[in-house]
């Protein structure tokens, strides 16, 4: 149709089209509510982008407090756990059972077989009414001098009494410090293939002064006491020294035999060899008197109770301390600071 300006010129492509001045005709009335359309819709993008991230950081907010309770709760329930269940045997407290006490891996005061523990353990176990006995059961090479005779007074001291007897099982070894807590039960009882014994005392160090020489490292220690740095292994170890630092070990040994003897009394025989610091096997440890008989925990409650039943005694480790115990470990380890709290060792 001729003479309709709506048809009439040229095409215009929609691609040119600016979508907020429209179309050229449009008046600014429209082109206002245009712009303010286009503004409020990019305002709701930029408010869902807004909201979107606040969900994501509640989210992450939620997980983590989650987590942090889920950790609470494991933490709360191993520590229940540890206190009020902490018998490994489902036995009832009224029925015969032999009270054991373990005494397994190193013994040391910052390990878990260390005296303030194992003496917690025997006492508990000695005044159980319905245990038959008390049964010190042993794996152990050995450790702290100091910690073994703690152990040794009080399984002395309870044996005096005479209310029970005390009767120590060994496993796989019952060495050094492990065997002088034995000595001072009424009965040793070890397998014909335990390894028992190794009476002696040892310190063992480095002589380092050699490497930093070639090293070129000058070593700088001061002290207050003219041999307060004897064992240092930066320093050569003289004569004197070293003659002083035995007869501690000596006296140390002697000690430890004395104890062993009054705990074994005549059962123990004359050879020279018990007390050299040699380890034996189950049946070689009969023969000298180092134990009393081969057998297992097993037939030790058979003999006591007339059946295989057992109450474990000693106190259960705090999980959170545990689990420090062992990161402490670990980063010493690392740091290569670790060492024992004595240089003396059973």
């Amino acid at each position: 149709m001729s003479g309709d300006r709506w048809t009439e010129g040229a095409e215009v492509s929609s691609e040119n089209v600016d979508p907020v001045a429209g179309a050229s005709g449009d008046d600014a009335e429209t082109l206002r509510e245009r712009q303010r359309l286009a503004q409020v819709d990019m305002m709701d993008r930029w408010v869902g982008g807004v909201l979107t991230e606040q969900r994501r950081t509640r989210r992450w907010k939620l997980f983590f407090r989650l987590m942090m309770l889920a950790v609470v709760l494991v933490v709360l329930f191993a520590t229940l756990y540890g206190l009020f269940w902490n018998s490994s045997s489902s036995i009832a407290p009224t029925q015969r059972h032999l009270g054991i006490v373990e005494v397994n891996g190193v013994i040391a005061s910052d390990s878990p077989a260390n005296a303030e523990r194992i003496i917690q353990g025997l006492n508990r176990a000695w005044e159980a009414e319905s245990a038959a006995a008390v049964v010190l059961h042993i794996n152990s090479p050995g450790g702290s001098p100091v910690q073994s005779q703690r152990i040794y007074a009080e399984i002395m001291r309870l044996r005096e009494q005479g209310d029970k007897p005390i009767i120590a099982v060994i496993e796989d070894i019952g060495a050094s410090g492990a065997y002088y807590i034995a000595a001072a039960a009424d009965d040793i009882v070890a397998s014909p293939v335990s390894l028992v014994g190794s009476i002696g005392v040892i310190y063992a160090g480095f002589g380092l002064e050699g490497a930093i020489s070639r090293l070129g490292v000058e070593r700088r220690v001061l002290t207050a006491g003219e041999n307060k740095a004897f064992l240092d292994p930066f320093q050569p170890l003289g004569d004197d020294a070293e003659a002083f630092w035995q007869g501690v070990l000596s006296q140390t040994h002697r000690q430890f035999i004395e104890d062993v003897r009054a705990g074994r009394g005549d059962r123990l025989s004359d050879s020279p060899d018990i007390f050299s610091g040699l380890i034996w096997g189950g049946e070689q440890s009969l023969e000298l008197g180092l134990v009393d008989q081969l057998g297992s925990l097993e037939q030790v409650a058979r003999e006591q109770v007339g059946d295989t039943e057992w109450i474990d005694y000693t106190p259960s480790l705090d999980p959170f301390e545990r689990l420090t115990r062992r990161f402490a470990q670990i980063t010493a380890e690392v740091l290569g600071v670790r060492g024992p709290s004595t240089p003396l060792r059973f």
